[in-house]
């Protein structure tokens, strides 16, 4: 990723990392906050209260979480509306604050960065995730310190930000990646070596750490070297379009705690992320529908009733080059290929960089579902799974079709970026996504 060298500061107005000096609008400028951590003592465990970020909540997992722990996180970030005309946002407002004062939720002393770690169970590979959370400085795409690369949609903007503006508070980090120059690293690596604040093992074999950095030579470390670097949103588009709409909304505030939002940084140099599809289910088409659509500009493999072998005879496809697709829903997997080149020129502008225009949600999006199948990317139509299983099995159930996807790689993910070219929302999902709960963000608190 190009780099701008800049020295560097905090300019939050309530903390300074020394002398410095402030932080050029080119790099990143993380802050340290009094994080608000729930109270071991006054729930079942740290591992009860947790939830995964709001958008790969399912309702049985939603419900799950709610009655595991009457102060589960989800019930903050996923807010019910009550009997009595109370809104969820409202709500969510209430519950925050009465879990403040009841010393559930406590804020702590100082400032801190928070150096996060994640290590998932063998079985799943065992892979180790650092990263460093904090307040980071909002800026718009126009700056390009921080580069989307999905596009989003305008209704859960309007959900995050309606949450956050009753309930002032960031209640989740974003993940966002970067590649240092080794300052940030080398102090994520000398906290590990001590006492942890927390150590919780979640549900999934996960076991999550969270230290606390608040000597004023580690901060000015960090700073120093987030300064130089810019950084892609890998989780949490809708989030940050949240954090930008609302900083605007307070633009006429002096050092104003709405001009930064909580998220998790990860050196994907040192820490490489992994990259999954993220699925479609086309509620009201069926296969049967789907593939007599589909014309002459595709082909079509029958592939059996084997979700593995279908998965893995997706790959084989797209190690070829080829644009490929498996269709599910009807008991059986169909290998869609395609479409031929007068098709894709007719659909995707040719101005657009050939690897924009290679790419499956590209083509899905603006090929079939716009021209082929027309079906409306709202979502009555079109639902967004990361689980395979969980696409295949909603789409039988409900007479649709579930459209698989092969995951896009990183380093195409950061070139589109660094070019200011958005892909189609949901193109990928990166991980391991940080546990929500660990650690909130109150802009009351400072």
């Amino acid at each position: 990723m190009p780099r701008v060298r800049a020295v560097s500061a905090d300019d939050s107005g309530d903390f300074r990392y020394g002398d410095a000096g402030r932080v050029a609008a080119a790099g990143l400028s993380l802050a340290p906050f009094r994080g608000l951590r729930y109270n071991p003592e006054r729930v079942s465990s740290l591992a009860a209260v947790t939830s995964p970020p709001y958008d790969v909540v399912d309702a049985d997992g939603r419900l799950l979480l709610e009655t595991g722990d009457p102060h589960n996180i989800v019930r903050l970030i996923l807010p019910r509306s009550q009997p009595t005309a109370e809104s969820g946002y409202r709500h969510a407002a209430r519950l925050l604050a009465e879990w403040q004062r009841g010393g559930i939720l406590t804020p702590d002393p100082e400032p801190a960065l928070y150096v996060y770690e994640q290590q998932s169970p063998p079985e799943d590979g065992g892979t180790l995730q650092r990263g460093l959370i904090g307040a980071l400085a909002v800026s718009g795409p126009q700056a390009g310190v921080v580069l989307p690369h999905e596009d989003v949609m305008p209704r859960p903007v309007a959900d995050r930000v309606g949450l956050m503006r009753t309930t002032k508070a960031n209640l989740e980090p974003l993940l966002l990646t970067y590649h240092g120059d080794g300052g940030a690293a080398s102090v994520i690596e000398r906290t590990v070596a001590g006492p942890a604040l927390l150590t919780t093992t979640t549900g999934d074999g996960t076991t999550h750490r969270l230290w606390s950095v608040t000597d004023c030579e580690d901060l000015t470390a960090v700073s120093a070297d987030l300064a130089t670097c810019r950084a892609l949103i890998a989780d949490g588009h809708h989030r940050w379009a949240m954090y930008l709409r609302l900083q605007r909304e307070h633009r006429y505030l002096a050092h104003s705690p709405w001009d930064r939002g909580m998220v998790l940084l990860v050196d994907t140099a040192r820490y490489p992320l992994r990259v999954r599809a993220i699925h479609r289910v086309l509620h009201r088409l069926p296969v049967p529908n789907a593939l007599s659509a589909l014309g002459s500009a595709w082909q079509v493999t029958e592939l059996g009733s084997a979700q593995h072998a279908a998965m893995e005879a997706l790959a084989a496809a797209k190690a070829t080059g080829q644009n490929a697709f498996v269709l599910a829903g009807d008991g059986s997997f169909h290998l869609l290929t395609g479409p031929d080149e007068a098709t894709l020129d007719a659909c995707v502008p040719v101005d657009r960089p050939a690897e924009y225009r290679s790419l499956d949600a590209t083509v899905l999006h603006s090929v079939l579902l716009d021209n082929v199948w027309h079906v409306p990317d709202a979502p009555e139509h079109i639902g967004y799974l990361h689980d395979t299983t969980a696409a295949v099995r909603e789409a039988e159930r409900n007479g649709g079709t579930a459209v698989l996807l092969h995951p896009v790689e990183e380093g195409v993910v950061r070139r589109l970026a660094e070019q200011g070219v958005t892909m189609p929302r949901k193109s990928t999902s990166f991980g391991p996504k940080p546990a929500t709960g660990l650690v909130l963000r109150s802009l009351l608190v400072r």
